[in-house]
């Protein structure tokens, strides 16, 4: 039976991947820094960061495939540079780890938030078409770019790596909350809403899954696949959330420069007084604003990737959010080091 090492297996793609590999017969280990609110008998959790070499090492022991999940996801960190050491320090070490066992296959989860063109005639996949780190929104978006090229490099040397690209997932029992979900909650309080209207790929977080196992097994070594669902228009989002609620309120679009100005405003103000998540940030107001609607052609032409239509995912969430399961989620993603 192939043993198969989860790293951010606790996380909200992390669990849903982590039942998918049970289902299909694999032998499953966990790598997180808590354990997951719903464990599974069959899979062995191993409590611990992925910063921590000999942990690490101990945790690839007769692994034959490592799906690498584990990053903070949110965009805002009372310390900045946590996101450059677990995102990109953190795929270090189990990139490193896993080279020296000679590990037979190796999915790095990546996101969609790096995929900006340099030029809008340009595929978004292609590694020459990307923008490089240092014209990253920010320092989540920068230490993702940094990782996903180390990943790179390491097939380019010769390591069976694969790189999946979520969008941004969604679906039920996101009990970190996170941004897709978090963005969700912040429009279902409150009675004046104010948005910048962007194109949002959003997809069920099952379909991501999915698509990460497919990325192992059938992914081009060195390659890129986007694993995303529907674009739509945020407008179009959040009169769906307020028809599924019922909680409708005044739509107000916002100018997306006078929205980074305000969000910078608010994250100031949580580095250096509440020190608690502001309700936006600049980097987050800079990804909406670069946003274009991604393709899925090459996943599922290569793969066999069939993402399913995203409303029932949607109202999922919505659900959850309005039930008691939201009773005790944080107001930003924990940081467990899991993946969204």
């Amino acid at each position: 039976m192939t043993l198969v090492l989860v790293t951010g297996g606790s996380g909200f793609i992390g669990q849903h991947l982590v039942s998918e590999l049970v289902a299909r017969d694999r032998q499953v280990r966990v790598l997180d820094l808590k354990p997951p609110v719903c464990a599974l008998p069959e899979v062995h959790y191993v409590k611990g960061s992925v910063l921590d070499s000999v942990l690490v090492d101990d945790a690839l022991d007769g692994v034959d495939q490592v799906y690498h999940l584990a990053g903070l996801p949110g965009m805002w960190m009372p310390r900045k540079n946590d996101f450059h050491a677990v995102n990109y320090g953190g795929t270090e070490v189990v990139i490193a780890a896993a080279r020296k066992r000679g590990i037979a296959r190796f999915l790095h989860c990546s996101t969609e938030s790096i995929l900006f063109r340099a030029s809008p005639s340009q595929d978004a996949v292609a590694d020459d078409a990307l923008l490089p780190a240092d014209g990253m929104p920010g320092p989540y978006t920068r230490s993702k770019m940094l990782a996903d090229r180390l990943a790179m490099q390491a097939a380019a040397y010769g390591f069976p790596v694969v790189v999946g690209c979520p969008t941004m997932p969604i679906g039920p029992n996101d009990h970190n909350l996170t941004p897709p979900t978090a963005m969700l909650q912040h429009f279902l309080g409150g009675r004046l809403k104010l948005y910048v209207d962007f194109i949002l790929n959003l997809v069920d977080v099952r379909d991501v899954a999915a698509g990460l196992i497919l990325a192992m097994e059938r992914g081009q070594v060195g390659h890129r696949y986007i694993l995303g669902g529907e674009s739509i228009p945020l407008k179009d989002v959040l009169r769906l959330v307020a028809a599924v609620s019922g909680r409708r309120g005044l739509l107000i679009p916002v100018p997306g420069r006078l929205a980074e100005g305000a969000a910078a405003i608010l994250e100031l103000i949580a580095d250096h007084v509440t020190r608690r998540p502001p309700s936006g940030t600049a980097e987050g107001v800079r990804i909406a604003l670069r946003a274009t609607a991604l393709s899925t052609e090459k996943a599922q032409r290569e793969l066999g990737y069939a993402p399913r239509a995203v409303e029932p995912a949607l109202r999922e969430a919505i659900a959850y959010l309005l039930g008691a399961g939201a009773n005790g989620l944080s107001s930003a993603p924990s940081p467990a080091y899991s993946t969204v």
